[in-house]
């Protein structure tokens, strides 16, 4: 079954069309906000982001710092430069590390080179690892450094597989002309898995990788995460790890000419901003179901203050349907429900007028179809009357036929006096009921006062009906009309003919035919036959009696019409059982 808007009452309709409003309004501004608020997340783990940069800068900067004022402390000292003279690598590193281990971390890296940046000795960070130190036995960022002393140098360097800041130190030896350079100092940071630990401490959560010629050195994040890290350079960034996003910022670590050899990513989390705008969804719908249940309550009290007015319509539309034009509706105000109440108060008064006069202008109608229809039927029996006074007066007569007249008399009276109380009854506003009657009797009382016109004319009137052949009638007047198609067939025979009336049963209905073989129906009239005032042929017919007859029946639910027919006339009645 197919649902229908329509068939929805108006209140219903502004209920559901208010919920829809919310729920698009609600719907819109969720997604601003949450667009807002992604825009507003990234922004602030950007901003984040760099400030875990700058924590990390000033970290770095800070032991820089360190490592150059211990470096410088150390080239000053006189019992380390006077080791440093020996050129011994175990005296150098016995004089260095007693100063070194007091001063600096243990994670330190600690180098003594020559000014070609050959290691003389390792005081701390590669002793252990590569006692021998062949492999780091050239030094080669010391020879880049050498071109901007005697200030010291600062870089990221990879020594033995692992990323070291590096502070470079020369140490100078006073001559009788001007001072030599004696040896230089490598002091480093070891860059690893306790450095990043503190890093993502001191930053909130921010996670740090530092990768060198694309491999991770060191990284706070989890090694599955770390794996599926691209080891690619990559600018600010939104990526995934695992099923989780974060915004990653990268920046380059620089050697002591400013040539890149790592890459710094610090990635934060968008976990805490997923949470918020999750939380900014489950309030928002907690806010929509309130806001929905809220605005459908207080637009159902508004619309039924709003719309009890048009129920009064309503209720009152139906009173009138049902014929009750006394129905008013109370005016609310002076709007536009006002006015429409004003204007349907108007109409209902106008209606009833209207209906009123109608009615009395009806009444007034049949009142006068009524009397052109008596005065019509009266001339029958007046006739009658008239003429069998006459005979009475005029001729001399037997018993018998002085009590046959008189009992037409009679009959003739009682006629006038049903014609007359009928039209009394209509100007009183009585109906007449409707009886069950034999169709027979009525037609044999209709031909009764005419069989002596009949029996002068030598016309033989056959009345073939059966019986049991029972319809609801108004009997005076369907009499009169059977009296109006016999009397006319008679009269159209003065020489004498034949009357035929039969009937026949078609389904809920009775088709009486009632048909002569006198001269028929002049061609001039045939088709304004059952108009008022048509006639021909009478010397003192009006033209009424099958226009009133036609009337009588139509009022009973059938139909009066002429049939075609070689020789005579064929009028047939159809009428309701």
């Amino acid at each position: 079954m197919k649902f229908k808007l329509h068939s929805v009452s108006l209140l219903w309709r502004i209920l559901f069309s208010t919920s829809i409003a919310i729920t698009v309004l609600f719907a819109a501004m969720g997604w601003l906000l949450q667009d807002q608020f992604v825009r507003i997340a990234s922004a602030t783990l950007g901003d984040e982001a760099r400030a875990s940069f700058r924590a990390y800068e000033s970290l770095w900067k800070a032991r820089g710092d360190q490592l150059a004022s211990i470096s410088l402390i150390l080239s000053r000292l006189p019992s380390v430069r006077s080791a440093f003279g020996t050129g011994d690598g175990a005296t150098i590193r016995d004089s260095a590390s007693e100063v070194w281990d007091q001063l600096s971390r243990p994670e330190t890296l600690f180098l003594v080179c020559d000014p070609k940046g050959a290691v003389i000795a390792s005081v701390a960070g590669l002793e252990g690892k590569d006692k021998s130190a062949e492999q780091m036995s050239q030094i080669a960022v010391v020879r880049s450094a050498a071109r901007g002393f005697p200030k010291q140098a600062r870089g990221f360097v990879t020594l033995g597989g692992r990323l070291y800041q590096i502070v470079i130190t020369p140490v100078y030896v006073a001559t009788t002309q001007d001072s030599a350079l004696l040896n230089v100092l490598v002091a480093g940071i070891a860059v690893d898995a306790d450095l990043v630990r503190e890093l993502k401490n001191a930053t909130g959560g921010s996670d740090f990788v530092f990768l060198a010629h694309g491999s991770v050195v060191a990284s706070s994040l989890e090694p599955a995460a770390e794996r599926a890290l691209a080891p690619t350079s990559s600018a600010q960034r939104q990526v995934a790890l695992l099923g989780s996003e974060y915004l990653q910022v990268a920046f380059p670590l620089t050697d002591i000419d400013g040539n890149a050899v790592g890459e710094l990513r610090i990635l934060r989390s968008f976990k805490g901003a997923l949470d918020q705008i999750t939380a900014v969804r489950s309030n928002l719908a907690v806010l929509w179901l309130g806001a929905v249940l809220a605005g459908i309550g207080l637009t159902y009290l508004l619309a039924r203050r709003l719309l009890r007015p048009v129920d009064e319509l309503d209720r009152a539309a139906a009173e009138i349907a049902t014929g009750n034009y006394d129905v008013r509706v109370p005016v609310h105000g002076g709007g536009e429900i006002g006015r429409l109440a004003e204007t349907f108060n108007s109409m209902c008064a106008s209606i009833r007028k209207a209906r009123e006069d109608l009615i009395r202008q009806e009444r007034i109608a049949t009142i006068g179809r009524l009397s052109t229809s008596i005065i019509h039927d009266l001339r029958n029996p007046l006739a009658a009357i008239y003429g069998g006074a006459e005979m009475l007066v005029d001729t001399k007569l037997s018993g018998a036929q002085v009590e046959r007249l008189a009992a037409n008399i009679y009959k003739a009276s009682r006629q006038v006096q049903s014609l007359l109380q009928e039209l009394a009854d209509v100007t009183q506003g009585r109906g007449h009921a409707r009886e069950v009657c034999r169709l027979r009797e009525v037609v044999t009382a209709a031909y009764e006062p005419l069989a002596a016109m009949a029996e002068s004319r030598g016309v033989a009137v056959q009345i073939d009906l059966e019986e049991d052949v029972e319809l609801p009638l108004d009997r005076s007047p369907m009499e009169r009309v059977f009296q109006n198609l016999l009397s006319n067939a008679i009269e159209a025979m003065p020489n004498g003919g034949s009357v035929n009336v039969r009937a026949n049963r078609r389904d809920s209905e009775i088709v009486v035919s009632v048909e002569d073989n006198g001269p028929g129906i002049p061609a001039s009239i045939a088709a304004q036959l059952f108009e008022p005032f048509v006639t021909a042929g009478k010397k003192n017919g009006v033209g009424l009696g099958l226009a009133l007859s036609r009337e009588t029946v139509v009022s009973h639910g059938g139909d009066l019409w002429s049939d075609s027919k070689e020789d005579g006339a064929r009028f047939m009645l159809r009428l309701p059982v």
